[in-house]
């Protein structure tokens, strides 16, 4: 189960609709996975790749592996941008292989928010309004809690600057800002505090764990050895 800053865990409660969205996301299911790169040399000991993996909303996931074994693939693969693999992901009942754009649309839009490990910032619009164009798709905060997180992560005074004049580790906060700044069923996070301090990284998780539970959401997390300080529901390894 999700859990709190601290560690202590908390049991998901009924799951409401979201507001003119009946659709949610239950479940992601990935059955005999393997990227095309690893075809003819398979990953040995792998909990995701060449089995069943199973990720269920209003738990917390943290998927470690060494450099070059397919963490941001699979982000990539759970996100829809890329589909070189064999096996089958679904979401709930759907395989993805076959969802539309419409639908992926969608899914990016109410379903699965996503923390790139690049970042994928524009450096010449500032902090605020990279994470304006994630928000004005469904409003979903305004623009007094878009600053207030950043002032919590220590970047409240960049907001009007220019994301290429900020150092990695205030890219890396601003781009979770807004990643947070939209509904979610699951939010995937690649390697979100490869940039960070411990005080930085457990504002965070503070952030994360608050806004996971609003929404009685699941977290994938992908590490190579640095990751939020929180209890995880279930550790996998690549």
């Amino acid at each position: 189960m999700v859990p709190r800053a601290g560690g202590k865990p908390f049991r998901p409660g009924s799951i409401a609709k979201k507001s003119g969205h009946t659709y949610i996301m239950e479940k992601i299911t990935l059955q005999q996975v393997l990227p095309a790169v690893f075809a003819d040399t398979p990953p040995a000991g792998s909990s995701v790749w060449l089995t069943e993996a199973r990720f269920e909303k209003g738990f917390s996931y943290l998927i470690e592996a060494s450099s070059g074994l397919g963490k941001t693939t699979l982000c990539s693969y759970l996100y829809g941008w890329r589909r070189d693999y064999s096996g089958t992901v679904c979401f709930d009942r759907e395989d993805i292989s076959s969802l539309g754009i419409d639908r992926w649309t969608d899914i990016r839009r109410r379903e699965m928010s996503i923390l790139f490990q690049d970042m994928k910032l524009f450096g010449e619009l500032t902090t605020l309004e990279n994470i304006e164009l994630k928000n004005r798709i469904t409003g979903h905060k305004t623009e007094s809690r878009i600053r207030a997180m950043l002032d919590c992560l220590g970047i409240g005074g960049k907001a009007d600057s220019p994301a290429r004049l900020l150092s990695a580790g205030q890219q890396q906060r601003a781009a979770f800002v807004r990643a947070l700044c939209q509904p979610f069923d699951f939010i995937v996070l690649d390697e979100p505090v490869s940039h960070l301090d411990e005080d930085n990284s457990a504002r965070m998780r503070d952030l994360l764990v608050e806004e996971v539970r609003a929404q009685d959401a699941g977290i994938i997390v992908t590490s190579i050895g640095k990751h939020f300080d929180m209890h995880f529901d279930k550790i996998l390894r690549l």
